[in-house]
């Protein structure tokens, strides 16, 4: 059984990882870090401690009507994504301890377009 890193749980929620194939289960949002556990795997879990939190990084669709999924970019160890029901909440919960200048919205797709052109046309 996985030890939580929390002493003080803030949200729990249905999500879905998006670390290779997808895997089902809880989150869980605390005081001490952002926690997911799989619901059929008890060894498939993901720890991440808010201090090794960099950059939330939550992707928008339809000026912030649909939230699809958001990433957490950590100091050492890369990309982490994850969706669930209610992503506004989540995203809530995570300002707590996440300073908000560290949540930024991920890039449009004529954002990436974009930068393409340019970056093409610069050289």
């Amino acid at each position: 059984m996985v030890q939580s890193i929390n002493t003080k749980v803030d949200l729990v929620m249905d999500a879905t990882s998006h670390m290779g194939t997808s895997d089902y289960g809880k989150i869980m949002i605390g005081d001490k870090g952002f926690e997911f556990f799989n619901n059929r795997d008890a060894r498939k879990f993901i720890q991440i401690p808010w201090e090794e939190v960099d950059y939330v990084i939550a992707s928008v669709m339809f000026k912030g009507k649909w939230i699809p999924r958001y990433s957490f970019q950590t100091k050492r160890n890369g990309m982490y994504s994850f969706s669930s029901k209610e992503p506004k909440k989540v995203l809530r919960a995570i300002r707590e301890y996440v300073d908000p200048n560290h949540m930024v919205q991920s890039l449009g797709f004529f954002d990436v377009i974009k930068r393409g052109l340019k970056s093409k046309f610069k050289k």
